[in-house]
C-alpha cells in the first residue's frame, strides 16, 4: 500500500474533521468533542475483542515486562482494569483503533503534519459504586511525559458505549492546559496511582488560584462512536460507576510527529524513564526512539 493510499479519507470522513471553529475551541478550552468516528459495527468489535483479550487471546506480548506497566489480571480482582500496550498485543483491537480518521482528527487538534501512537490503556470501570480504584483523581497526562520534547501531546478517550456522568466518564477542566503551572516538583512526574488524591486536590486548587480562575469541572458525555480529546496539560479525572453496567474504554496517548526523547532529571539526579524506554529500537546516538514503529506507529500523515 502505498504512503497515499494509507493516510487518505473519504468524502465521508472529510465531513467529520474538526472544523476551524472546533480547532479553536481545542485551542481555548484543551478538549474537544468529536463527531461519530467509528460505526456501531467497529465499537461492538473492541467490545468483542477486549472480552477475548480479558479471557487470554493475545497477538503477540511485550518481550518485556516496564518496570510501571499498567497491568490487570484477574488475581487484582473486581477493580478498574488497565492494561497498557494494547494496541500491540491486540491486532484486532489495534486494526479499529489505527483509522486514519482518528489521526487525521488529532492532526487538525495539535497543528501536526504527523501523529504516532505513544501508548493505549484498555480500560474496564466495573459498576461498584463504592470501588476506590474507580476513581480517578485530577492529574494532567504531560507530568508522566517529562522524557518527551513536544508540548502538543493529545489524547483521545475512545468509550465502547455511550458514556455520561452516570458510569463515570472522563471530566475535564476547563482551560486548565493554559494555566501557569506552580508547586511542580519530582513528586509531579509520578503515576496519580503513586499519589495521595488529597495532594493532588490541593495541587489543582491552587494552580488555579495562582492563575486567578475557578476550577470549572466539564463532564464528557460521549455517544457511541463519538470520543473526546484533551491537550497533555489539561487536568482531568473521573468518578465512580454508578450505572449497572461496565464502563469500558481506550485511553489513546498520540504523539505529534516531532516529539523525540530528551533526558530530564529530577532534583536527585535520577533520570526520568518512560515505559517505552525499555522496549524501543535506539536513535543513532542512542536515545531511546519514539518514532520506533513497533510499539509508536504511524497514525496519520498528511499527504
Amino acid at each position: 500500500m502505498s504512503v497515499s493510499q494509507a493516510f487518505s479519507l473519504s468524502d465521508d470522513e472529510l465531513a467529520l474533521l474538526p472544523s476551524d471553529d472546533d480547532v479553536e475551541h481545542y485551542a481555548r478550552h484543551g478538549w474537544y468533542l468529536t463527531k461519530k468516528l467509528f460505526t456501531d459495527d467497529e465499537v461492538d468489535e473492541l467490545v468483542a475483542a477486549s472480552e477475548r483479550f480479558y479471557a487470554g487471546e493475545r497477538s503477540r506480548t511485550l518481550p518485556i515486562r516496564p518496570p510501571r506497566l499498567a497491568y490487570w489480571d484477574p488475581s487484582h480482582g473486581d477493580v478498574q482494569r488497565h492494561h497498557d500496550y494494547v494496541h500491540y498485543e491486540s491486532d484486532p483491537i489495534a486494526r479499529i483503533l489505527r483509522k486514519p480518521l482518528i489521526g487525521a482528527v488529532a492532526a487538525r487538534l495539535a497543528k501536526a503534519d504527523e501523529i504516532r501512537v505513544f501508548q493505549s490503556t484498555l480500560i474496564y470501570k466495573p459498576p461498584i459504586v463504592g470501588e476506590p480504584s474507580n476513581v480517578v483523581p485530577w492529574h494532567f497526562d504531560r507530568h508522566y511525559w517529562s522524557p518527551c520534547t513536544s508540548e502538543n501531546m493529545l489524547t483521545a478517550f475512545i468509550p465502547f458505549h455511550d458514556c455520561g456522568e452516570e458510569m463515570g466518564t472522563i471530566t475535564m477542566v476547563d482551560g486548565s492546559h493554559r494555566w501557569e503551572e506552580i508547586l511542580r516538583d519530582d513528586t509531579t512526574t509520578k503515576h496519580f496511582a503513586e499519589r495521595d488524591r488529597n495532594d493532588l486536590e490541593v495541587m489543582l486548587a491552587e494552580n488555579a488560584a495562582y492563575n486567578h480562575v475557578e476550577v470549572v469541572k466539564v463532564p464528557m458525555v460521549i455517544p457511541k462512536g463519538h470520543m473526546s480529546f484533551h491537550h497533555c496539560r489539561t487536568y482531568h479525572g473521573s468518578g465512580p460507576n454508578r450505572s449497572d453496567k461496565p464502563r469500558r474504554a481506550v485511553s489513546f496517548h498520540l504523539q505529534d510527529g516531532a516529539n523525540e526523547y530528551r533526558r530530564f532529571e529530577l532534583s536527585t539526579g535520577d533520570v526520568v524513564t518512560y515505559n517505552h524506554d525499555v522496549l524501543v529500537r535506539r536513535t543513532e546516538d542512542g536515545r531511546p526512539d519514539y518514532s520506533d514503529p513497533e510499539y509508536c506507529p504511524v497514525l496519520w500523515r498528511t499527504p
